[in-house]
């Protein structure tokens, strides 16, 4: 245990850069949002300014938003969209929200009191094309060197796992929905 101890020490001792990373968690499986926003308890903690933007979810109540929504003073939360694509069917106000919510990301991004900025089902907003994934790219690679960048929800683009610092796909194993058991308040929302 000591000679593990003493490569383990060697190892941390040669990690130096420090720099704001670009986080992407993507799959099937739950918790894409919950480990994000755990993220975001985490900076506050530290004492941190965090931005978040949920796409897609808009006025959907969430508990992390009543939670987060205690802190006013370190966090930004804007809820757009005006819920899941199945539910909006129209597609050009599903744009036209999400372009609104990709100016105020940007701002976030571009805040230097902002260290964490969570995009919240950004990646079901660029697989159905709602923002140019170019842009976004774009955007996400020239962002601040101190700011930390996590972008949820399934199918992320190759492109942007590519991008990314951190990327991490949760796999669905077993699903309580499956069994007719539905959202429940504290578990997904």
């Amino acid at each position: 245990m000591v000679k593990r101890k003493e490569l383990h020490d060697k190892k941390v001792s040669e990690k130096t850069i420090e720099k704001g990373l670009l986080i992407v968690h993507t799959g099937t499986g739950k918790g894409k949002s919950t480990a994000a926003f755990g993220m975001a308890m985490r900076a506050i903690a530290h004492g941190q300014n965090v931005g978040i933007v949920q796409f897609i979810k808009g006025p959907w109540h969430s508990g992390e938003r009543d939670v987060l929504n205690k802190f006013p003073d370190q966090v930004q939360i804007h809820a757009v969209g005006e819920g899941f694509t199945w539910e909006t069917q129209d597609r050009e106000r599903d744009i036209e929200v999400t372009r609104q919510g990709w100016e105020t990301a940007k701002k976030l991004i571009a805040d230097p009191s902002v260290r964490l900025v969570i995009l919240d089902e950004l990646n079901i907003a660029l697989r159905y094309d709602y923002l140019p994934l170019e842009e976004v790219l774009e955007i996400l690679n020239a962002r601040p060197d101190d700011c930390h960048v996590v972008v949820t929800g399934r199918n992320a683009k190759p492109e942007l796992i590519e991008a990314a610092d951190l990327a991490t796909e949760m796999t669905l194993l077993k699903h309580p929905f499956r069994a007719g058991v539905k959202a429940q308040a504290g578990i997904e929302y």
